[in-house]
């Protein structure tokens, strides 16, 4: 850590010196599977974790547990906001890996503003700069919240921007809603069969656009609403490991449905075995 922060303070400059050297993989691999680490989720202030409300926020564990997550055989890449991202640039940790910005961070966890969900992360130039495969945005959708149309707007955007310049749109909806106080995502088939419809129609090509979306009841019919590739997302480690795991293997095996992308669930395990974890996540995706 003391390391880091000296670089960051006397040689900033080396964190685009990394970038532009940093050894790249095509996004398919040799099996067309992802396995996709992924810790955005600090930057919306949501540091909880397996029921630790500040499990994320000791930066050196966090870190060193992602390091482990990414060296382990058959995890592609990474997904993250440029705190994390550059910090692991310059640990080593990125090198042959595909790696997704975060684009909209603004929306913190808890706050009155929360669905206003503006894009304070990367922006698509700067996704361009990094040289990264795409940007990921979350894409959370209240029939009775103005802000959303403005949230839509800003997406179709961003999504149009990142077709022309051939990166993924990598795009996460939800039909989402305040339940006294709190923003409560439907997780019910109907409703992510909807987000899908609505997400999907967002920007003026669709050529570069992929969905990350929540392993949900009913996935056969969930997944027939798209052609486009798909992602699952893990979520909060809050259920049995098991049978988070046996969800996801079956949803695995749908069509357009290419791999993970997972954040706490491996990253701070019940059994706090970060590597473990992630194996077993590996073994569902190949």
């Amino acid at each position: 850590m003391a390391e880091l922060s000296e670089t960051r303070f006397a040689e900033p400059e080396r964190v685009g010196e990394l970038l532009a050297t940093r050894r790249r993989r095509t996004i398919a691999g040799g099996d067309g599977r992802l396995m996709i680490v992924a810790c955005d989720h600090p930057a919306r202030g949501a540091l909880g974790a397996s029921g630790n409300a500040t499990a994320m926020a000791d930066r050196a564990e966090l870190l060193g547990r992602l390091v482990t997550a990414l060296s382990r055989p058959g995890v592609d890449g990474l997904l993250a906001t440029a705190d994390i991202a550059e910090d692991l640039l310059l640990l080593g940790a990125l090198e042959d890996k595909v790696v997704f910005s975060s684009i909209n961070r603004g929306g913190l966890q808890g706050s009155v503003f929360e669905l206003d969900d503006r894009s304070t992360g990367y922006d698509v130039q700067g996704t361009i700069d990094a040289r990264f495969d795409g940007a990921k945005m979350l894409t959370r959708i209240d029939l009775d919240d103005p802000a959303t149309v403005v949230t839509l707007e800003t997406q179709g955007k961003i999504i149009s921007e990142l077709n022309r310049a051939r990166l993924i749109a990598l795009v996460e909806p939800f039909l989402s809603r305040r339940v006294g106080g709190t923003i409560v995502n439907d997780l019910s088939p109907d409703a992510v069969i909807k987000s899908i419809a609505i997400a999907s129609g967002l920007g003026a090509s669709s050529a570069y656009t992929w969905m990350k979306l929540p392993v949900v009841a009913e996935m056969e019919r969930v997944m027939a609403a798209t052609t486009l590739p798909t992602l699952l997302l893990g979520g909060d480690p809050d259920n049995d490991p098991d049978e988070t795991y046996a969800a996801w293997e079956a949803a695995l095996a749908l069509p357009s449905v290419r791999g993970l992308v997972v954040g706490r669930t491996m990253l701070y395990p019940a059994d706090d075995d970060v590597a473990k974890a992630v194996d077993t996540a590996v073994s569902l995706v190949r």
